[in-house]
C-alpha cells in the first residue's frame, strides 16, 4: 500500500452555508414554496440526520434534485457535508427555530396536513 505524504492528502471538500444571522426570511420562504423541496424538508424532519441525497425518492432527474438541495442549502434550511463521494443532508431545524421561531413547525404541519388531505381524497375516490 502506497503512503501518501501529508502535504498531498486530498483536501476535504466543503460546501458554503449561510450563518444563522445571514438566513433571510424571503429566501427561506421562496425555497419552501416548492413542493419537491418541502418533501425533502419533511423527510429530513421525520427521519434521522445525515441522509444521503440518494435516500430521497423524488420524481425528478438527478440534476434537478441537485438543484433543489442546493436551493435549500443556500437558503440556510439544510446543511450538507461530504462523506466520501456522498453528500449528507441535515435539517437546520434548531438554527431556523432560533432565527424564525415557529416557521419550520408551521410549514411542516401544513405539509403534513396537505399530504393527509390528498391521501384521504384519493381513498374516498375509490
Amino acid at each position: 500500500m502506497e503512503v501518501v505524504p501529508r502535504d498531498q492528502e486530498a483536501t476535504v471538500r466543503s460546501l458554503p452555508h449561510p450563518d444563522v444571522q445571514e438566513i433571510a426570511l424571503d429566501q427561506v420562504l421562496s425555497a419552501l414554496a416548492d413542493p419537491i423541496r418541502r418533501v425533502i424538508v419533511s423527510q429530513l424532519a421525520g427521519g434521522h440526520d445525515d441522509q444521503a441525497c440518494i435516500a430521497f425518492d423524488l420524481p425528478v432527474t438527478k440534476s434537478t434534485s441537485t438543484h433543489h438541495f442546493r436551493v435549500l442549502r443556500e437558503a440556510g434550511i439544510i446543511s450538507q457535508r461530504y462523506r466520501g463521494t456522498a453528500i449528507l443532508n441535515c435539517l437546520r431545524d434548531e438554527e431556523l427555530a432560533e432565527r424564525f421561531p415557529g416557521l419550520l413547525d408551521a410549514v411542516l404541519a401544513a405539509e403534513d396536513s396537505e399530504v393527509q388531505g390528498t391521501t384521504a381524497t384519493a381513498a374516498a375516490a375509490r
